[in-house]
């Protein structure tokens, strides 16, 4: 006789069956864990026999009695020999997903990649700050871990990194950083986990709870999340098609006296604004009368048709501090960022890197340095920009048709900041599309002042989807 166990499971192997991408024992393992989920299987209840579990679902007994050795192997079920097997106990806490709907959360500065983050792969992602997969350098990566695991050297697999990490991959950023008129020596590099790390320690090292640090309005949205939890104030400042408004910049100084101002350069997120050298100039010698550390992101530096200003290069580090990565160009997979600043700064941050999160992955920074000094890498690079030219020209085009226009038509980069019509709200749109599994991202939660409510960033490479147009172009309509 089956126990209500078996008919349960059962009622479930057809769904199981048509999983074609999960192998059979994983989807003898997935219906039993999303049963004590639901607690429809409790702890200390048995489950089938493997006789009559392989009965039920039509699979054979060897492929369930891996599945339930798998599963006493992480600790969800549980052997009782003679007996059988039982789940286990303590339960994990029931997701809220599982009691209802999901809980409806505040479209504030980590909503969108949250979104883009936790859906599997499934949704439509023209709100995300990352290009597909397949246009990143896999093939260069699979290269370099093979070459890796063919080196009898064991530290980069098994040992701790140097205080400011790998001395080779330092002085090729030194060489990079020249190319685009930054001089800094290796020894004024201090590699991190990420750019996101960097300007984690650049915060630890230079703010204290109330300080104030100056952004631009729009910036980055996770500046406005990290800043926050740093429990600074933040104030920004409006950006123009040259860079911030120089006037608005310093009235923000003189009134405010931040401790920093924190920018992309560049190729600005979300804007795609390029900084013109007669801003930055006008920027830098505000910056020395108020005595200004001016934290300048430059993650997106390849993707540059030609090398544009930095406040960086003007400035020679001496009060500007400069980070990056190349989670964009390479992959979000190798987490290796860095800091370039005064060889005093980076000595305190290293320091501040070992205290807080020990040293960085030696792994990470040996497969960044081969892919970037693959013969490869230049081409990937040439070929990504061509790419995203041509989705910047499809995708403004695309979005004039539908009403939607374009703040300004950036030089280079992967995004498109544009004016959704009169009457339209980009935080309502945006909840409106992510029922129709689409993922926006509306200007509210690059914003300090609200001022851009009705602004959308998309993201060129991830815009070539139809049902994405449709979206839009619906929604336009309804309130032309």
């Amino acid at each position: 006789m089956r126990t209500i166990e078996a008919n349960c499971i059962g009622q479930e192997s057809g769904t199981m069956a048509t999983n074609m991408l999960e192998t059979r024992t994983g989807q003898v393992m997935h219906v039993i864990r999303d049963r004590i989920e639901r607690r429809t299987l409790t702890p200390g209840a048995r489950l089938p026999s493997v006789r009559a579990m392989a009965e039920t679902i039509g699979f054979s007994k060897s492929t369930v009695v891996e599945a339930y050795d798998r599963l006493a192997a992480d600790g969800t079920i549980r052997s009782r020999p003679g007996s059988g097997f039982y789940v286990a106990s303590p339960l994990a806490p029931l997701a809220l997903d599982r009691l209802g709907g999901a809980v409806e959360r505040e479209v504030d500065p980590l909503w969108m990649l949250r979104q883009s983050l936790a859906d599997g792969g499934k949704r439509i992602k023209p709100g995300c700050g990352w290009l597909p997969d397949e246009w990143l350098a896999g093939d260069a990566i699979r290269k370099g871990l093979r070459a890796a695991a063919r080196d009898t050297r064991d530290r980069a697999l098994t040992g701790y990194a140097s205080p400011q990490g790998s001395l080779p991959l330092r002085a090729l950023l030194a060489r990079r950083l020249a190319g685009q008129g930054v001089d800094a020596a290796p020894d004024q590099i201090l590699l991190t986990d990420s750019s996101t790390h960097a300007l984690d320690l650049v915060c630890r090292f230079l703010l204290e709870p109330g300080d104030t640090v100056l952004v631009d309005d729009p910036c980055y949205f996770n500046f406005l999340a990290l800043l926050r939890a740093h429990r600074v104030k933040v104030v920004g400042v409006a950006m123009t098609p040259t860079g911030p408004d120089v006037a608005a910049f310093a009235a923000a100084l003189a009134e405010h006296r931040p401790r920093f101002y924190l920018t992309n350069s560049a190729v600005h997120n979300p804007t795609g604004v390029t900084l013109t050298a007669t801003t930055a100039h006008k920027l830098l010698k505000l910056a020395d009368a108020h005595d200004l550390v001016i934290v300048e992101d430059d993650i997106f530096a390849d993707f540059e048709h030609a090398i544009a200003p930095r406040l960086a290069a003007f400035d020679g580090l001496d009060r500007v501090i400069r980070i990056g990565s190349f989670s964009k160009s390479v992959s979000a997979a190798i987490r290796c960022g860095h800091i370039a600043a005064r060889p005093d700064w980076v000595e305190a941050l290293a320091d501040l890197r070992i205290a807080t999160s020990m040293s960085g992955n030696p792994l990470s920074a040996d497969l960044l340095h081969g892919v970037l000094t693959d013969g490869s890498y230049r081409r990937h690079v040439e070929t990504l920009r061509a790419r995203l030219a041509r989705a910047m020209a499809r995708t403004v085009k695309r979005l004039r048709a539908v009403g939607i226009e374009p703040w300004i038509e950036p030089d280079a980069g992967i995004f498109l900041w544009a004016r959704l019509p009169d009457g339209m709200d980009a935080v309502t749109l945006a909840r409106a599309a992510l029922a129709e599994g689409i993922v926006l991202a509306p200007g509210n939660v690059f914003s300090t002042s609200g001022a851009w409510s009705d602004y959308l960033r998309f993201n060129v490479a991830m815009c070539d989807d139809e049902a994405l147009f449709a979206f839009l172009g619906g929604a336009c309509r309804s309130v032309g």
